[in-house]
């Protein structure tokens, strides 16, 4: 069974090797977010998430955060920049972090239960699928949708030759967000622009943005 190169990522975040970090809340979250039409106090779930500032953003905004990272030193940094003190439980193979608001489960995310995750409303996924190689990512879908109990997602991919470029970032064509996720939900397309950051630096490649919404709730 294949599963996430941990090493390669522990050792980017080890090495501050991460030009992906954004230092704001991505311009996409905060102009396509409302499309998920949640009330104040939801509680939304980032997978893979790093110690990005949406989450921060999301907070500010009154939401909940539940989210899942490999690295425990990411989530330390992400808990410090916050100015919160976590309590910390162990729970099973996962390690949570807690806060107001906020609950970072610490460790491989094919170990995280829906149990363990609890109820959640929505899903942001702006780093994990494109983090993960093509042999993983319908894995990583279908337990998505097993631990979520397919909610509404707001999902960020990028498409470029993939040719010119090894990810990650990895591109993943419309074809492929279909095939991951349209028996579940109904995949509508929101937005096309031309991606920027440490990507455009390296190769042209566009940055989508896509609205899952689950076909019993349309």
């Amino acid at each position: 069974m294949t599963i996430i190169d941990t090493n390669f990522w522990l050792n980017r975040w080890k090495n501050n090797e991460i030009g992906f970090h954004e230092s704001e809340a991505n311009p996409l979250l905060v102009k396509c977010f409302p499309m998920l039409s949640l009330k104040k106090g939801s509680r939304v779930f980032l997978p893979l998430c790093g110690k990005t500032r949406d989450i921060a953003w999301l907070l500010s905004q009154g939401y909940a955060v539940a989210g899942a990272e490999l690295s425990q030193l990411a989530v330390e940094q992400l808990f410090a920049e916050l100015y919160a003190e976590p309590e910390i439980i162990q729970q099973g193979e996962l390690r949570l972090y807690r806060a107001k608001n906020l609950d970072i489960f610490v460790g491989d995310l094919f170990q995280l239960s829906g149990s363990m995750l609890g109820s959640i409303d929505a899903i942001y996924d702006r780093g994990a699928l494109v983090a993960l190689p093509e042999e993983i990512r319908s894995r990583y879908s279908d337990h998505l949708m097993k631990i979520a109990e397919s909610v509404p997602q707001l999902l960020i991919t990028y498409e470029y030759d993939q040719n010119q470029m090894d990810g990650p970032p990895f591109s993943i064509s419309q074809e492929e967000v279909e095939q991951h996720y349209a028996q579940p939900y109904q995949v509508k397309h929101l937005s096309r622009t031309e991606a920027t950051g440490p990507l455009r630096k390296r190769i042209a490649a566009q940055e989508e943005v896509w609205l899952l919404t689950s076909i019993n709730s349309v």
